[in-house]
């Protein structure tokens, strides 16, 4: 995406618009209208992506104590399909939809976190662990069924995962204090997604996995790169 100013931002109950590119939502899924130039080499990236929830969660869990900052997994099972002209790419599976928000900036608030989402049996399963300025710890484990509902559950063991590229620590919950990582989809100074192999709630999943940290987010280095990455209008 690209950061662009209030101008450009346009919305309703049902439709958001940032610049060229939107989110549509018509009462059965949403539409997700690509329309930007990556970064650093200004290719175009044009595409559509259409998700279909399963389910809708309307529960919000808090991530603080205080309670300035929220999360809420909306579609935590959904089908996707993605159909993009460019780059050249098209493909249907499982997905997952959820929103953050809060009034603080994250890096006050917290040191890091770490989140994984899986899919199993009727189910999706979603490990959340949030490490706080106030050296307080959050960990949420939660598996959300098919028919709508949800429950918490203990946390599994944490496992720990091979650092970044950047040397970024990562770490997940699995049943058996073992986990792999299998490929690598998001790797910068501060945050990286992966493609993860472990044991959740009994069963044996492929889920992705991102860590995040906020003290390097803080970096006035780090700040001074964000615009080569996410370019601004």
């Amino acid at each position: 995406m690209t950061e662009r100013s209030r101008k450009a931002v346009e919305r309703s109950p049902d439709h958001l618009h940032i610049g060229p590119s939107a989110m549509h939502w018509d009462g059965q899924g949403l539409t997700i209208t690509l329309r930007e130039i990556s970064t650093p080499f200004f290719k175009p990236v044009r595409g559509q992506v259409r998700l279909v929830p399963k389910v809708i969660n309307a529960h919000s869990f808090p991530l603080a104590q205080q309670g300035q900052h929220h999360w809420r997994p909306i579609a935590p099972l959904s089908h996707v399909q993605v159909e993009f002209s460019d780059p050249h790419l098209h493909w249907a599976g499982d997905g997952y939809f959820d929103m953050n928000w809060g009034a603080a900036p994250l890096e006050d608030a917290f040191v890091n976190w770490t989140w994984s989402r899986a899919s199993q049996s009727n189910s999706a399963s979603v490990l959340y662990n949030t490490h706080l300025r106030d050296q307080t710890r959050l960990s949420l484990a939660l598996r959300f069924s098919s028919q709508g509902g949800f429950e918490h559950l203990p946390s599994p063991a944490q496992a720990k995962l091979p650092r970044s590229k950047w040397g970024l620590s990562r770490s997940t919950g699995s049943d058996d204090g073992q986990a792999r990582l299998v490929t690598s989809f998001e790797d910068t100074p501060f945050y990286s997604r992966s493609l993860i192999a472990s044991s959740v709630f009994g069963d044996s999943v492929t889920g992705v996995h991102e860590s995040l940290s906020l003290d390097r987010f803080a970096h006035p280095l780090v700040k001074c790169m964000l615009p080569f990455r996410m370019p601004r209008r």
